[in-house]
């Protein structure tokens, strides 16, 4: 059996002096301090990465939609009834025909918008007929029968 060459204190072979040389290029710049990150948690998330918000050439609505219900559209016609007439009197109380699909928030807008009153409450309810009646109720310092008169001429 032949000796064995031995590679203790010898001179590196061509192959291993470029890989040791090419070990230390690669630690130049950027590379010397990478660390690799310890993952601790079993499950992998995506990073949440930026997300510009949408810039684009031209509008995809020619025209954007008007909206649904305003305070003219809530607030179709006043009541002027017999009971309409008395809960004006004795309640301090206002009726209106109002579109069915407004709800009692938007009537009160619609109605401090449009006459220039506060409610204390509102009361609705959907007549036979299918349209919906709102009973609103003034603050005390406003007097109902005096709106009726001259706002909304029904008096």
């Amino acid at each position: 059996m032949p000796p064995k060459a031995s590679s203790k204190g010898g001179k590196p072979t061509k192959p291993q002096k470029q890989a040791h040389a090419a070990a230390k290029s690669a630690l130049r710049g950027v590379n010397s301090h990478k660390v690799r990150k310890v993952r601790k948690s079993t499950t992998f998330h995506r990073p949440k990465t930026l997300e510009l918000s949408r810039s684009p050439k031209y509008p995809r609505k020619s025209i954007p939609h008007q909206p649904r219900l305003d305070a003219s559209k809530i607030l179709i016609h006043p009541l002027n009834t017999e009971s309409a007439m008395k809960k004006i009197e004795e309640n301090n109380t206002l009726v209106f025909i109002v579109d069915v699909k407004a709800n009692k928030r938007q009537i009160a807008a619609a109605l401090k918008k449009q006459y220039d009153v506060t409610t204390v409450k509102i009361n609705t309810l959907i007549r036979p007929d299918g349209t919906k009646k709102a009973f609103a109720r003034l603050t005390p310092d406003v007097d109902a029968l005096d709106i009726a008169a001259t706002k909304l001429a029904i008096v």
